[in-house]
């Protein structure tokens, strides 16, 4: 899976209205450099902002395409965006596998199938901020500032991301990732991507439940090898938080006694 042109794009497009206005307006703020594009068949351009109607009215592929609409509309979309063959997207809406219900679990299907060959976080996520490379896939403020290197943080709470980035205690953060659901990008993927990455230093992870072990482990010795140290923030080990986590992104939490084995194995650091 080639995530750089999701992570690292030269020309960006978002759609959708009231979420979407928070990205671009973020991007203009941290300072992304590149060419950036507004999708809204609903608004009128102005003198001050162009709109465009579709995605096939844009001057040229995207690297990388915001998705801030309803989950219908979303799985419609990702089709024309895996068609024009985008590097990537980003799916914020939710109501998919997360419900745990035949019909979230069937939009799941459609949006994966949509997608193709195209790598994309969510859905249910917040997206992701690149300090590295002044670039906020993301619809909220936040109080992060450039960093040439450091923390690769990867969550699946959107909230908790957000937390983490309002706090002003000096943590040198390059990525910070909301993964959400990981229909198809998976934390593992997230974990070899990074690995590779001279601007991250260690990789910092909060897991509700793993999805593919197999995967997990060889990602993991990945990053070991590759010098890049892991730290993990296991959820869900009461009760009450595996109904969460069941819930909220549709993982199954587990056997904690398992992962905590599977950790140190690993040679990750597990905090509490």
């Amino acid at each position: 899976m080639n995530l750089n042109k999701l992570f690292r794009p030269k020309k960006l497009a978002i759609i959708g209205g009231y979420w979407a206005d928070f990205v671009y307006d973020e991007n203009i703020k941290i300072g992304f450099k590149g060419e950036m594009w507004h999708i809204n068949p609903k608004r009128k351009s102005s003198k001050k902002k162009k709109y465009y109607k579709s995605i096939a009215d844009l001057p040229s592929i995207p690297d990388c395409v915001y998705v801030a609409v309803s989950n219908d509309l979303t799985i419609q979309l990702m089709k024309d965006i895996s068609e024009i063959g985008a590097g990537g997207a980003v799916c914020l809406a939710s109501r998919f596998s997360e419900l745990n219900t035949a019909e979230g679990k069937e939009k799941t299907k459609k949006l994966i199938s949509n997608s193709g060959k195209t790598p994309f976080l969510g859905p249910n996520c917040y997206g992701f901020i690149n300090f590295s490379d002044n670039l906020a896939l993301w619809p909220f403020s936040h109080k992060g500032k450039h960093c040439k290197k450091g923390i690769a943080l990867i969550t699946q709470s959107g909230m908790l991301s957000s937390d983490i980035i309002m706090a002003t205690r000096s943590l040198p953060i390059s990525f910070m990732v909301s993964a959400g659901n990981q229909a198809v990008t998976k934390i593992e993927d997230l974990i070899q991507y990074f690995s590779k990455k001279t601007n991250v230093s260690c990789i910092a992870i909060h897991i509700e439940g793993i999805s593919d072990l197999t995967r997990f482990v060889e990602a993991s010795k990945f990053s070991f090898y590759a010098g890049k140290p892991i730290i993990v923030y296991k959820s869900g080990k009461s009760q009450i938080g595996k109904r969460i986590a069941k819930s909220h992104t549709g993982s199954l939490s587990g056997n904690n006694e398992m992962y905590s084995a599977l950790f140190k194995q690993l040679a990750i650091t597990e905090v509490h």
